[in-house]
């Protein structure tokens, strides 16, 4: 059998009905067909045959003209007829004739047996132009009119009723219609309508029955591929004026107006062409063969901007009901989009999403060329473990130590974001960023229930993250990976269901509280293996405006962080923290095994806190990871309780702490992470009995810096033993910095202090003395009178005026023996002293920072070094440590300011982590001396501990190492060698 497009006259075709444009006319298509694309197509009006003509835009129709449409749709669209072509009438654009046989049954027939068309008999030009069943069909005719049958009826005012009662048309003229009016009546009610037109793949305009409203609707979540636009129209579907004309009469009446679609396509052509998407045609085709000209129900979803109805389209295959947008992307003729699938059902959405990605998988149709786009995500098999919860890092992100790694290890904790789900940012208080808004309470909420608790976490895929995507990275252009999860936490319940439930996710739980958002994954991204549950927890939170969610703002909350803070504004809180004997705080950062980054919520603020009398080791050295590891499995997070005794000169308060009414600082001790310091105030610590019982128990099993412990040996930097040398050790108060390194302490404690002290105290000063009665000379020990605070104290005479006094201004330069200080001052405040006061030593001592180089005031950095010095000494207020390392006399005897014996010392302040000589190493403003082969041990472990901190300023390029390594000194090291020319 020929195809229908080749078809010719009185050739007998097969093919399928796809649509009905009036009471005899219809659409018929191939069955078959080798080309690609719809199938070809032959518009066929019944020969001899003159229907009713439906009403156009601002008509009316002819009397039962829609009854005699509806009688032939109903009784053949979708079916497979049998037809041949008649004849043609050229002056009609071509138009074919032709006979139509359903089944056994002649269409022509029916409809005129039934009465829905009349017979034209033939004229006497067009003899030739008429049915082959012309005898039969007038026969058939007679016998309607006399029984009364359709368009014949005897019914008195059947003819009027017959003729629709039609609204204005909503296509091509929306002022006429409310389409927010229609959609509030009937939304998520299915309407039942006719498809009158297929314009593409997804947007189709119907009759909404009753009511007879012409609209448009376009189908909701998807969007088929483009028609594009034509120079001509062209209409696929032939529009209710087919049968305008009298059949095959060439002298019929003129046309009348166009109808609504027709005058809608002719406005959309534009003079430029522009051609139509891959699989246009065949979307078109797809919908064209369900729902064109069929029964359909529209369930409305929306109306977007320009007042077009978005809306649900079903229609029944037998008992079957089936969703035309759904079956277009399951075929790959449609695409996801979000904008309108946001309004519909959460079901309806997911289903459609998932059907478009099972199609890019499998490349159907429009898909065919699909690339997935670069992942920067992968997927994570078989790496469930069980641990406890040791850092809530955000709403998102959690610490997990896992149980299969020992106890205390660093390598036990392990990182995981939260699968699928986004909280807010807690920002960074160094780089001045605020947490944005709930994410203080979203931690908070996690802190409080997860903190300790044991926990089952399934890794789910990790991501690959870039600076651009906001991380902190240590280079330009380095990444990180990030690992995403599932974490459980175990519910109560009992028995076998336990095992097949993990236990409450917590992600679910973050987003149910509208403390976080859930990610919207692109295509092919790993998500999470709870994802549904997630949408559908974040639906509830936004159903009920929580958090995130809520149009509120999140509780102001102004934390005045101290750790970046001066040292100063540390030491004014200072008083507001003894007020209270015991405060309660949380830990919110281990920053070392004895310092910690503490909030206290009584007064708002971050401070940084150090046990009193107990040190871990310094960075680098054995063990320090250890204790850092072992006290954020111990209290990081927890409530805990502190007691402040003072603030040090960075600003870190020091005191003791309480978890869960245990000393801390106990945890460390026990376990041999941690030495006591007791050289100062070790009564001023709380149950300092019980911390030297802990260090006891520690020593005597030999854990970790006490593995080589041996009665009178000390540990030296976590491991090498030394054997102890008895070394002098002072308590000391600094009265005095000089230049280099060097100043002057005076002895705490010392009986000739007191007792020097209440001799001056008890002399009865005079005016000053007479011109020329009271000449001191150089080297003399005189009172005199300080000027920065007028007190007088024991001073030698340093420099004097030549020969005798001639006025009370005259300049005498003197310098205070029990202080260290210096400076010019006038005959007038200068006083003899008794013997007895004179003659004892001078009470300040001498002092420069062993095994170190500091510039002096003239080189670079030497104003820097001493300044430093000046602040965390002389500036402090605070108590020191002098230990004795060398002592110089080759200075001989006191004639000054920088003369006289000079002790060599490691200078240590009072519960401070390091000496003075370290932190000047470490700050990059002094540099270690030259190292001898000759060295004693001690020494030389003392060098190993200092060069540490050296190494730590030149890798940082801090202070002098700014410009990389410097040239040793003179003594260190022979001329240096000036380049030579050319």
């Amino acid at each position: 059998m020929a195809s229908v497009a080749a078809a010719t006259e009185n050739q007998w075709l097969k093919g399928r009905v796809k649509a009905v444009t009036s009471g005899d006319c219809l659409v018929v298509t191939a069955l078959t067909h080798n080309r690609a694309g719809p199938p070809p197509e032959k518009t066929i009006t019944l020969s001899s045959l003159i229907a009713p003509k439906l009403a156009r835009r601002g008509g009316i129709d002819e009397p039962f003209a829609w009854e005699s449409r509806e009688f032939l749709r109903k009784l053949c669209i979708g079916k497979e007829v049998t037809f041949k072509v008649d004849y043609k009438v050229e002056a009609l654009a071509g138009r074919e004739f032709g006979s139509v046989y359903l089944g056994n049954e002649n269409l022509a027939k029916l409809v005129v047996q039934n009465g829905w068309a009349k017979v034209r008999e033939p004229g006497q030009q067009n003899q030739d132009k008429v049915s082959p069943y012309i005898s039969e069909l007038l026969q058939l005719e007679e016998l309607s009119k006399q029984e009364g049958l359709g368009r014949w009826s005897k019914v008195p005012g059947a003819a009027e009723a017959s003729v629709r009662s039609i609204p204005p048309s909503a296509v091509g003229d929306s002022g006429n219609f409310d389409a927010m009016g229609l959609l509030a009546a009937s939304k998520g009610k299915p309407m039942e309508a006719i498809v009158e037109q297929v314009r593409d793949g997804s947007t189709i305009r119907v009759y909404l029955l009753p009511e007879f409203q012409f609209v448009q609707v376009f189908v909701a979540g998807l969007q088929a591929p483009s028609m594009g636009r034509r120079s001509t129209p062209q209409e696929t579907v032939v529009e209710t004026d087919v049968a305008s004309a009298p059949n095959g009469d060439a002298s019929a009446e003129p046309r009348g107006p166009l109808t609504s679609a027709q005058r809608l396509a002719a406005s959309a052509v534009s003079s430029v062409e522009v051609s139509s998407d891959p699989f246009a045609m065949e979307a078109k085709y797809f919908t064209e063969l369900r729902v064109l000209n069929r029964d359909v129900r529209i369930v409305l979803e929306g109306v977007d901007k320009f007042n077009n109805l978005i809306g649900s389209v079903y229609y029944s295959v037998g008992e079957t009901v089936q969703d035309l947008g759904l079956e277009l992307v399951e075929n790959g003729l449609a695409k996801y989009v979000e904008w309108s699938a946001n309004m519909m059902e959460e079901e309806a959405k997911k289903k459609l999403k998932a059907a478009e990605l099972q199609c890019k998988k499998n490349r159907v149709k429009m898909w065919a060329n699909y690339v997935p786009p670069a992942s920067n995500s992968k997927a994570i098999h078989d790496q469930n473990f069980t641990g406890k919860v040791v850092e809530v890092v955000s709403g998102d992100c959690l610490v997990v130590a896992d149980d299969s790694i020992p106890f205390g290890s660093p390598m036990a904790e392990r990182r995981v974001c939260l699968s699928s789900i986004r909280s807010p940012k807690m920002g960074n208080p160094r780089r001045e960023e605020k947490p944005a808004p709930y994410a203080r309470e979203a931690r908070e909420f996690l802190r409080q229930r997860l903190i300790g608790k044991q926990v089952t976490v399934q890794m789910e895929y990790s991501r690959k993250i870039s600076p651009a995507d906001g991380a902190t990275a240590s280079g330009a252009g380095d990444s990180r990976v990030m690992d995403f999860g599932s974490v459980f936490l175990p519910s109560s319940t009992k028995g076998d269901t336990a095992e097949a439930t993990p236990g409450v996710n917590i992600a679910e739980l973050i987003i149910a509280r509208g403390f976080g958002t859930v990610v919207r994954h692109r295509d092919f991204e790993e998500r999470s293996n709870h994802y549904e549950a997630l949408l559908a927890a974040e639906a509830r939170a936004i159903a009920g405006k929580k958090g995130v969610q809520s149009a509120k703002d999140s509780p102001a909350m102004h934390v005045t962080d101290l750790t970046v803070a001066s040292a100063k504004k540390a030491k004014d809180f200072l008083p507001s923290l003894h007020r209270s004997r015991r405060i309660s705080a949380v830990v919110e950062y281990v920053l070392s095994g004895h310092r910690f980054k503490l909030y206290i919520p009584k007064e708002t603020c971050s401070i940084a806190f150090a046990f009193s009398g107990v040190r871990c080791p310094g960075r680098g050295e054995p063990y320090s990871e250890d204790a850092i590891a072992f006290m954020r499995r111990k209290i990081m997070q927890r409530d805990v309780e502190i007691e402040v005794e003072t603030v040090d000169r960075t600003g870190t308060f020091l005191g003791s702490m309480w978890e869960s009414r245990t000393n801390a600082a106990t945890f460390l001790l026990e376990a041999g992470l941690a030495k006591m310091q007791t050289g100062f105030g070790a009564d001023r610590i709380p149950e300092a009995h019980l911390l030297e019982l802990a260090e006891r128990s520690a020593k005597n099993q030999k854990l970790k810096i006490w593995e080589n412990y041996v009665e009178g040996e000390e540990v030296v930097n976590g491991g090498s033993k030394v054997e102890t040398r008895h070394k002098e050790t002072l308590k000391v108060v600094v009265t005095e910095v000089l230049g280099g390194g060097r100043f002057y302490v005076q002895t705490v404690g010392d009986q000739k202090v007191a007792s020097i002290q209440n001799q001056l105290a008890s002399l009865s000063l005079k005016d000053a003395p007479i011109v020329g009665s009271f000449n001191p000379k150089k080297g003399d020990i005189v009172l005199a009178q300080f000027s920065l605070d007028n007190s007088w104290n024991r001073a030698m005479i340093v420099n004097a005026p030549r020969g005798a006094v001639q006025s009370p201004d005259d300049k005498f330069e003197v310098f205070y023996i029990d202080y260290g200080n210096q400076e010019t001052v006038p005959y007038s405040a200068v006083r003899p002293v008794e013997p007895s006061v004179s003659s004892a030593p001078g009470l300040a001592q001498l002092c420069r920072l062993a095994y170190i180089k500091v510039p002096s005031l003239e080189d670079d950095f030497g104003p820097e070094a001493g300044e430093y010095l000046h602040t965390v000494t002389l500036g402090s207020g605070k108590e020191f440590k002098a230990v004795v390392e060398e002592r110089d006399t080759s200075g001989g005897k006191v004639k000054g300011q920088g003369t006289g014996t000079e002790l060599a010392v490691t200078l240590v302040a009072v519960d401070d982590e390091i000496s003075v000589n370290a932190a000047m190493l470490q700050e990059g403003i002094a540099r270690m001396e030259k190292r001898k082969k000759w060295e004693h041990k001690d020494k030389q472990a003392a060098l190993d501990a200092l060069e540490k901190f050296q190494d730590e300023a030149r890798k940082s390029r801090t202070g002098i190492w700014q410009y990389g390594d410097i040239q040793s000194d003179d003594e260190d090291s022979g001329p240096v060698r000036k380049p030579g020319r050319g």
